[in-house]
């Protein structure tokens, strides 16, 4: 019988959010290097606890696997769970912007797959002292990297009234931001803040009750807005979706599962870029050099099916997209 007390084993803790889905989309990308005498290599670029890679390394026997993430203590249990295929991965403490620096540093010049499950990690949110959650009340943190930058109480307690007005509008796209700003900055003039229960109770306070009703949890917007603002979520998935493409062989794909508009709006925005023609309109021959580098390979966006969402409720919000690189990367 196991002990109630001792933390789940990681497969556990963490269900891979539509992982069948997303190892079948890189398989051709994989099967291609394989086709040509390579050694097929993976980017994980938010490797978390690691499911969706140890899946893929028990799937490919031959891959080779490059998992990233910020989180310390996500790499090392990320580690642990991939033990058994120690020789066959590099796990790189880095953010996922990081990707040519990560690839320059291991000798590697393209990959055939790269990976990015984004937002916050399921031990992110399961870990009360990092401060992600509105559900308990806990330090006012939220880093994904816990050794470097600002913390959400920084923010909360350092901002002007407009900068906290612009990011929970802007990043949390809540419509009562001035509301709760003005709340925030008043609150603060008396003590700082320090948990999370302290900025929730500020929240209810301003947010009507009825509002509940459609937006579920009060806090849930300005949450997301600090989480994003804390870590830079955004200006880093601006330069890591385009990096993760241009590293892309012959063949490769990029597959990505974004969890809110903000985050979808960039991925597609790269994506569709990637996948239209160059030629200047009315053009009667496409060139080679005008034809499209990818081809995409998802209808818009997919979604979790209803039972992978009762499997795992955290995949409800999830949007999937993925593309295949179908024209030689340029010389650098």
């Amino acid at each position: 019988m196991s002990d109630p007390n001792q933390p789940k084993p990681t497969s556990e803790r963490h269900v891979p959010v539509l992982k069948d889905r997303c190892i079948n989309l890189l398989a051709p990308g994989i099967e291609a290097a394989r086709k040509r005498g390579e050694t097929p290599v993976v980017i994980d670029a938010t490797l978390g606890m690691g499911g969706h890679s140890e899946a893929l390394l028990q799937r490919f026997p031959d891959l080779h696997l490059i998992g990233i993430d910020r989180d310390e203590e996500a790499l090392a249990l990320a580690g642990e769970r991939l033990r058994p295929f120690a020789d066959r991965t590099d796990l790189v403490h880095a953010v996922y912007d990081e990707i040519p620096d990560v690839l320059r540093d291991l000798g590697v010049t393209e990959v055939h797959g790269v990976l990015m499950d984004l937002g916050v990690s399921s031990l992110q949110l399961d870990e009360r002292e990092r401060g992600f959650a509105y559900s308990f009340d806990a330090p006012l943190d939220m880093r994904m990297d816990t050794g470097r930058g600002q913390t959400a109480a920084d923010v909360v307690n350092n901002y002007s009234e407009e900068d906290l007005v612009r990011i929970i509008r802007k990043w949390g796209e809540e419509k009562f931001a001035g509301r709760i700003a003005n709340r925030i900055v008043a609150a603060r003039e008396s003590k700082p803040f320090t948990t999370t229960g302290e900025l929730v109770d500020t929240i209810r306070a301003v947010v009507p009750a009825g509002a509940a009703k459609t937006g579920g949890h009060p806090a849930k917007r300005t949450f997301q807005a600090l989480r994003i603002e804390v870590n830079e979520e955004l200006d880093v998935l601006e330069r890591a979706v385009p990096a993760a493409v241009d590293a892309l062989a012959m063949g490769g794909r990029v597959v990505v599962m974004s969890y809110h508009s903000l985050e979808d709006k960039i991925v597609k925005k790269v994506f569709q870029a990637g996948s239209k023609s160059s030629a200047p309109l009315g053009f009667p021959v496409e060139l080679e050099e005008h034809k499209p580098e990818l081809k995409t390979l998802t209808k818009g966006t997919e979604v979790p099916t209803a039972d992978e969402v009762a499997e795992n409720p955290r995949a409800a919000s999830a949007r999937l997209r993925a593309v295949e690189r179908i024209k030689a990367r340029r010389a650098a």
